[in-house]
């Protein structure tokens, strides 16, 4: 269970005395939220695993481009389907070790028995599926974040390995994450979101008129049509 009942805006004074995030705290998540609010300034910071991760400078190439092009995807889908809302670089408050910001996300909204809320402006609960954009299979994002994904209920996990080229997509069965497959076109397609499809090599290729093709090839399935009657 998530505390929700932590001090909000401290006056400057208490600010002053509550010590700063520094990377590498091992800090519980009700501290690093204390600490987080403290400092209005920082507007990225992460608690992976009881570890604090704080940002370094960004590479357009390697990641800002390609959140984009993930961005544009997801939202894309949010549009065209109800109940649905997509996001990036949000604080999703998990468990008493995580509270990360990931680069994209899609999750159902609560009455549409989606499995997370918003509360205080935060979300609280872990979105259907999550989307990291890595700059290689040695990065955090492929273990400490995806075992604190997994074992919040997180139902799909994608991994854009940029240097790599490859994409990585989890599903979770049985509490566990298992990679999913694509077909013999290198198309991936939700399991939880019917109609999300993406063809990974033109998602790699940076070819974003392919993969909105490929989306819309999605849209007007069988399989969103019966969702969207479904969450309506």
């Amino acid at each position: 269970m998530v505390a929700t009942d932590i001090a909000r805006n401290p006056t400057p004074a208490e600010a002053a005395r509550i010590p700063r995030l520094e990377p590498g705290d091992r800090l519980t998540q009700q501290e690093f939220r204390r600490r987080f609010e403290a400092m209005p300034a920082c507007d990225h910071a992460q608690l992976i695993e009881g570890v604090v991760y704080m940002p370094s400078p960004v590479s357009a190439e390697r990641h800002g481009e390609p959140h984009a092009d993930v961005l544009t995807w997801l939202g894309c889908y949010r549009a065209r389907t109800p109940q649905v809302r997509a996001g990036d670089n949000s604080t999703l408050w998990l468990d008493v070790d995580n509270a990360p910001q990931p680069d994209c996300y899609l999750r159902l909204e609560e009455q549409a028995g989606g499995q997370s809320r918003v509360e205080d402006g935060y979300i609280f609960g872990a979105p259907e599926l999550i989307v990291e954009i890595s700059s290689s299979s040695v990065s955090y994002d492929l273990h400490d974040k995806l075992t604190a994904y997994q074992r919040n209920g997180v139902r799909e996990y994608i991994v854009w390995r940029v240097q790599d080229g490859e994409i990585d997509w989890f599903v979770l069965q049985e509490s566990r994450f298992i990679r999913a497959a694509a077909d013999e076109r290198g198309v991936y397609r939700s399991a939880m979101f019917p109609g999300l499809w993406l063809e990974s090599r033109a998602l790699v290729q940076r070819d974003l008129a392919q993969v909105l093709d490929v989306l819309q090839a999605g849209l007007d399935s069988d399989e969103h049509r019966k969702f969207v009657h479904q969450v309506q």
